[in-house]
């Protein structure tokens, strides 16, 4: 008599209670540690005497390590297992996030963010993955919306906590007191996730190799259209959180920084509308919501550009809430396109998310240092006309682009 094959953690038991819980604390670990420096850009440009956009390098070093290095991850977990490959990776992230808080120069500074990023890799190279292996098929995506969840709170309390604390104490104990809680969420992750049960190590030589699968993808025109998407509207994204702390702290505003920080608070209404442009893709598909973001983008953009603070707040919302969705959609988008090598093709994506968070978030200081905030807005507004003219030419009769066809008595 044979086992039964592995069909994975049923939902509401111990095990499927335990991964969800791990899994939003890897979550917390991994994005509050790669946003805290987000929240006090101001502070660390006073103390090393760098402009915005090198203060910025700060954040962009750690999302291009993690740009480069969720591909590699994604090979050591086929490898090594994917519970493994986390714990190596949180805790690497948590020793080299103290020592970037204590780096004496700018450029250790920066040095420590790039391997914090590479570190940091291999959660969201890994997580989805681990989770799909060791649940129910058929509760995997509600798991996975929880992990989802614990990176937007991750992201979010990464720079709600290091603002506030870097204003009154100097920005260096803001990032110490993001890297204490990332510990204790990293410690909280080893202690619940369950011992693997579905993971079979990849052997050499079976199956399309690691370099075939990934050149698969970058030869499909559609996949690149969604690539893009991740790479432009990323870049914009970031550009706007990275520049508009500074915009706020200068005449005529002048906001401390703490107050600052609140602002990233918008980021909740990302939760609403990722949840919203998932259900309405089903209804339209997923090419017609895409596009409607671009303008929810754009109108919160110009709301931005007034001289009040509550205009300022409610452009900052429906820009990120245009975001989320078109975020949403084309992340989900990918898997559906990938004819083969999924894992593979949700990594590319990763990487463009990334290199444009990198790449695009630290370019737009340029367009501040040269035109101020309006420079800024009309950098993100262009990166996201850009973003909808390719998905136009790029995604029109995809796969998912259209609601599914009715069926007629």
């Amino acid at each position: 008599m044979t086992d039964a094959p592995w069909s994975g953690h049923p939902k509401n038991s111990p095990a499927y209670r335990r991964i969800l819980l791990a899994l939003l604390f890897a979550g917390l670990a991994t994005f509050a540690q790669l946003y805290s420096l987000q929240g006090v850009l101001t502070g660390l440009a006073s103390e090393f005497r760098v402009s915005p956009a090198e203060a910025a390098l700060s954040v962009s070093a750690a999302t291009l390590g993690l740009a480069l290095a969720v591909l590699p991850w994604s090979a050591v977990a086929d490898r090594a297992g994917r519970r493994r490959t986390m714990t190596w990776a949180i805790g690497a992230a948590v020793v080299l996030g103290f020592l970037a808080a204590l780096a004496p120069t700018f450029g250790l500074l920066i040095a420590l963010r790039f391997l914090e990023g590479v570190a940091l890799g291999g959660v969201p190279a890994t997580a989805l993955v681990y989770l799909h292996e060791e649940v129910q098929k058929l509760h995997a995506a509600v798991a996975a919306g929880t992990y989802i969840a614990g990176t937007t709170l991750g992201g979010l309390a990464g720079r709600l906590v290091a603002g506030p604390v870097g204003d009154a104490f100097g920005w260096r104990a803001g990032v110490l007191s993001v890297s204490i809680m990332a510990g204790g969420a990293a410690v909280a992750f080893v202690l619940l996730a369950p011992r693997p049960r579905g993971f079979h190590p990849v052997v050499r030589g079976q199956g399309p190799s690691l370099v075939r699968r990934v050149a698969t993808n970058l030869r499909s025109p559609r996949l690149l259209a969604v690539y893009a998407q991740g790479f432009l509207l990323m870049g914009g994204f970031v550009a706007v959180y990275n520049y508009l702390g500074f915009h706020l702290e200068a005449p005529p505003f002048l906001l401390p920084a703490s107050l600052v920080s609140l602002l990233f608070l918008a980021y909740l209404s990302g939760t609403v509308t990722s949840r919203l442009a998932g259900g309405l893709s089903v209804r339209f598909g997923r090419l017609p919501v895409l596009l409607a973001a671009v303008p929810v983008i754009l109108a919160g953009l110009a709301i931005t550009l007034a001289g009040s603070i509550p205009l300022v707040v409610l452009g900052l919302v429906i820009f990120t809430g245009g975001f989320f969705a078109a975020h949403s959609v084309s992340s989900g988008w990918t898997p559906v396109l990938a004819s083969t090598g999924r894992a593979q093709a949700s990594g590319l994506y990763n990487f463009a998310y990334y290199a444009g968070s990198s790449l695009l978030g630290w370019l737009g200081g340029l367009f501040f240092g040269q035109s101020g905030w309006p420079g800024v807005a009309a950098f993100s507004g262009t990166l996201a006309l850009a973003a909808g003219l390719l998905a136009v030419i790029g995604l029109r009769g995809a796969p998912g682009s259209a609601p599914p066809a009715r069926r007629t008595a």
